[in-house]
């Protein structure tokens, strides 16, 4: 069963064959690992939401939770806790203790997909999970979103059309009552070429706390 209340898919989530194939193909390789739908994680009062697009195979996927155990994980927890939205040490484990403060980390879809790239079609079957996630914090007000693909799921999400808004680093788009901040995505192929420094992607979390203390 999903929870629609605040929008989080069944363990074992059938909307996606591509998607539930893959998940069949990790579980029988590593049945320790979480190889499901990486759930929500973070404050459910929080005015900040965090919007990845997929969760990654070494990542989400085997640890169960967002960004977590992967190398994006690590730029994106410690400048949350440089700037105050989290608490705690990063560990990459679910039991690091790590806590998010007026935060929330997820995807805009839930399953990991093959090549770390889903489908179109994929994204819109998991698009309602999406909507009751952003129903379910009603304190919300601003989404920085890592990547273009993950910026335009959320437009749509949201009713508008995958073009609405600027794209880029830095880009802000102001849509319906939430403020839209998107920031190239926290990889180790961004990081590495200097196509994303430290720097950059903590200015991105300062104007985030502009934004919610404005």
């Amino acid at each position: 069963m999903s929870d629609r209340a605040t929008g989080e898919p069944a363990r074992d989530c059938p909307l996606c064959p591509r998607l539930v194939a893959y998940r069949g193909e990790n579980r029988a390789a590593h049945p320790d690992w979480f190889n499901g739908p990486a759930p929500s994680f973070g404050d459910p009062d929080a005015r900040l939401l965090v919007l990845g697009l997929a969760p990654g195979r070494q990542g989400a996927n085997r640890t169960g939770r967002p960004f977590t155990g992967d190398f994006a994980g690590i730029l994106l927890y410690e400048t949350l806790i440089a700037q105050g939205f989290a608490r705690g040490r990063y560990g990459a484990r679910v039991d690091d203790g790590l806590q998010l403060v007026d935060c929330m980390i997820s995807n805009a879809v839930r399953c990991a997909p093959p090549g770390n790239k889903p489908l179109p079609a994929e994204e819109a079957a998991c698009r309602p999970f999406l909507a009751a996630r952003l129903t379910a914090l009603p304190r919300l007000k601003v989404i920085i979103t890592l990547g273009d693909v993950a910026r335009r799921s959320l437009m749509k999400t949201l009713g508008l059309p995958a073009s609405a808004g600027a794209s880029g680093h830095g880009a802000e788009t102001l849509a319906g009552a939430h403020h839209v901040i998107n920031s190239y995505h926290c990889s180790r192929l961004n990081t590495n070429t200097g196509r994303l420094t430290p720097a950059m992607f903590n200015a991105v979390f300062e104007r985030a706390r502009e934004v919610l203390a404005g």
